[in-house]
């Protein structure tokens, strides 16, 4: 596709030592598209290595958590007027580029959302916190992900336009998801190569996992009274 007509959008907090990879990798890919970093409050150098990179950045003045970067960077790039966005995390680095598939997808109309599975896992948990948000996903809509809270997707503006704002902090993707099947949008999972800073089993990752499950609750309860 045109990548002129394709906007992406990369929310980060801390993560200096990896956006510009994951940003420079992405403009190999699709050059000419445009790159929104929504900086979620960063103490470190984020945003100006984002910058030094190629991307536009917003940034919030303080951390809101994932979905509310990832909304601010989403309406930056719908005033831009695009055709397709990517969501992408911003710690891919240089397998970022494997994201290709997505965006093909979407533009050949195989599906209105499309997410990547990771084709080979690295770290994680005992799974509680996935498993959690499969369950969540598939009791209110009937949908059975394989990656249920991956953060690597592609859509059309429309769609976009939908499932935003995203649903606070770390139940961006849950949200999204049951907003987008409750809409009748089609929804496909696609393995992609990718990789990512993984947490595994350290108190780093239990505490990370847990601040997850603790956002999927609430998100769920919200999803399910609006049923």
């Amino acid at each position: 596709m045109d990548a002129s007509r394709l906007a992406i959008v990369i929310a980060a907090r801390d993560e200096a030592d990896r956006i510009g990879a994951t940003v420079e990798a992405l403009g190999r890919v699709f050059p000419g598209a445009l790159v929104v970093v929504g900086d979620d409050g960063s103490g470190d150098a984020t945003a100006a290595v984002a910058r030094a990179a190629g991307a536009t950045v917003v940034s919030l003045p303080r951390p809101e958590g994932k979905g509310g970067a990832a909304t601010l960077a989403a309406e930056a790039a719908l005033a831009a007027g695009p055709e397709i966005v990517l969501l992408c995390d911003a710690d891919l680095a240089d397998s970022a580029a494997g994201l290709r598939v997505l965006v093909e997808a979407v533009e050949r109309d195989e599906c209105d959302l499309a997410i990547a599975i990771f084709a080979r896992r690295v770290g994680g948990g005992f799974g509680i916190a996935v498993g959690f948000a499969h369950w969540a996903i598939q009791r209110l809509t009937g949908l059975d992900l394989q990656a249920p809270i991956s953060g690597q997707r592609a859509m059309r503006a429309e769609v976009l336009e939908i499932v935003t704002p995203f649903a606070p902090r770390f139940g961006m993707e849950i949200g999204m998801t049951v907003d987008a099947a409750r809409a009748g949008l089609r929804v496909r999972e696609i393995p992609v190569e990718l990789e990512h800073r993984a947490t595994g089993k350290t108190w780093a990752g239990f505490r990370h996992r847990f601040r997850q499950l603790c956002d999927f609750v609430p998100i769920y309860l919200t999803r399910l009274r609006r049923r």
